[in-house]
């Protein structure tokens, strides 16, 4: 990886004051710094069911260089160079990179802004990025930066969660949420909404106006089993960020109503000793749009000492 600490950043709409969405994309990175441990034991038995797809629909094979964004515990990274390709994955939280280097030892991972990548254009073939977009405060300026740093002609795939509707973990939040009357706390800073995305013509305008072309979009329903809705609330209070935060930053009365909403919406949805979550998830590629015929780029290690932050 060639480092690119020359090339200029992009500034700020109307000068060179606070970038938009900064306090989001802040409240983002160290809520994923504390919720790291949970998301490893909770979510990712669920998001590795979208590891294969998401390799296969960009040709990750022998020798392809990739791009992991928001690599958490670096399992995609993993499986990748199982099939001898080279990734180098980056996150935000220095809690998921140092998960990720001490299960993958021979894999370079680093801390780094999805929106401001430590790495030249044109380096990657492919790029791919499981449920990371939907929380970017600018997700179209992530996008051109994944387009920046894909060859001409790379491949791009990314992972949202579809409505609540069929995206029953959140559905269920987002239920008890509504019957327990909870209202949004101030002090979480706004942000996109989190299923935009899940709406196919809003992620063929975020590909295609953000330097993508030949936009796919394909839609995984599968179900999830977990021990207890016990289970099911601790991960969702512990290893999310907004999600959690909705829940954390209500009065004490609140918090105790959402939870008994909560058990009532999954009792009558999964009434069995477990809890069968159903999952919906969307799954976009995209081809990058510059010519493929002035594909000019290499691929080196990052060295620890260009790390962004790194530990």
């Amino acid at each position: 990886m060639i480092h690119d600490s020359d090339r200029p950043r992009p500034a700020a709409p109307g000068g060179s004051g606070p970038e938009p969405h900064a306090d989001f994309d802040a409240f983002e990175a160290h809520g994923w710094e504390n919720a790291a441990a949970t998301y490893q034991w909770f979510f990712d038995p669920i998001t590795d069911r979208l590891i294969d797809p998401l390799l296969d629909v960009t040709g990750v094979s022998r020798g392809t260089t990739l791009l992991d964004v928001a690599c958490g515990h670096g399992n995609l990274s993993g499986r990748a160079a199982a099939r001898g390709a080279h990734p180098w994955g980056v996150d935000v939280a220095e809690a998921m990179v140092a998960s990720a280097r001490q299960a993958h030892p021979g894999i370079e991972f680093s801390r780094a802004d999805a929106c401001e990548l430590p790495c030249a254009s044109e380096t990657f073939d492919v790029a791919v990025s499981n449920f990371a977009i939907l929380h970017l405060g600018e997700p179209e300026r992530g996008v051109a930066e994944l387009a920046r740093v894909l060859a001409p002609g790379g491949k791009v795939a990314l992972t949202v969660w579809d409505v609540p509707a069929r995206a029953r973990l959140f559905g269920w939040v987002t239920e008890a949420l509504a019957l327990a009357g909870a209202e949004p706390p101030d002090d979480i800073p706004p942000g996109p909404p989190f299923f935009r995305f899940a709406d196919d013509e809003e992620m063929h305008r975020l590909l295609e106006g953000n330097g993508f072309e030949k936009t796919t979009i394909h839609t995984i329903a599968f179900t999830h089993t977990v021990a207890s809705t016990d289970l099911v609330w601790t991960g969702i209070v512990g290893g999310t960020v907004r999600t959690a935060a909705l829940v954390r930053n209500q009065p004490p009365s609140v918090q105790r109503a959402i939870r008994a909403a909560f058990d009532e919406v999954v009792a009558r949805e999964s009434p069995g000793s477990q809890v069968v979550i159903p999952f919906s998830v969307k799954l976009a590629s995209a081809t990058n749009a510059k010519n493929p015929t002035r594909r000019t780029y290499r691929f080196v290690r990052v060295p620890a000492s260009l790390s962004p932050r790194s530990g």
